[in-house]
């Protein structure tokens, strides 16, 4: 069982941030996230809190060749029971829409990420692109997509165009044709045929590499 808790006030504070963001926003906060809320000018010192936590069990940082992910460990549950296993489809687009690209990796999630949801039910799929950077959901982060072929509107999914185009966006149902509309001002809806979109997954959380 995971019992310690952080030492300093300051580790504290970066702490229970981590811990509010995730369950607001469904992603962790970026370096400079944290020191903006907290008023610190260099993220090299939050990156020194960070790796405190570390030693403290209380946070870990999955590397994974030149990149990294950040995780929270719950501290009421046993260390085998805090991660599960989730298959890598590929890359989405969160711009224009591009070519899934089949993978056979995997990689670990936080098992509480996924609520009730199986995790063989759940695949990852990395974002390329800033259209959903309204949503908090930016180039490089890594989606967690609930396999799913029907989705409400103005959720957020992953879809098929045409049968060879990925993409994430907001669905919304306009008769014989779907808009897939961005999360971005700077960007339009994409306008196509019902037909030629097939619902893949909804939207359910977010790993942020460490920047």
């Amino acid at each position: 069982m995971l019992s310690r808790l952080p030492r300093t006030q300051r580790q504290k504070e970066v702490y229970d941030y981590l811990v509010s963001f995730l369950e607001r926003r469904g992603h962790i906060p970026t370096y400079a996230q944290i020191a903006q809320k907290l008023g610190v000018k260099s993220r090299a010192t939050i990156a020194k809190h960070m790796q405190a936590l570390v030693r403290l069990g209380l946070v870990e940082i999955i590397r994974t060749g030149n990149s990294s992910q950040i995780v929270i460990k719950q501290q009421e549950s046993p260390l085998a029971e805090l991660f599960c296993e989730i298959k890598v489809a590929g890359y989405i687009a969160a711009g224009q829409p591009i070519e899934l690209v089949e993978s056979n990796e995997t990689i670990s999630v936080p098992r509480f990420m996924l609520g009730r949801v199986r995790p063989e039910s759940v695949y990852a799929a990395r974002i390329k692109g800033d259209s959903m950077i309204d949503e908090h959901i930016c180039d490089g982060d890594i989606a967690l997509i609930e396999e799913r072929k029907v989705a409400e509107n103005g959720e957020i999914v992953m879809v098929l165009v045409n049968d060879n185009y990925a993409t994430l966006k907001r669905i919304y149902k306009h008769g014989p044709e779907i808009e897939l509309r961005p999360a971005n001002s700077a960007l339009e809806s994409i306008r196509v045929s019902a037909e030629s979109v097939q619902v893949q997954g909804v939207f359910k959380g977010l790993l942020r590499e460490s920047r």
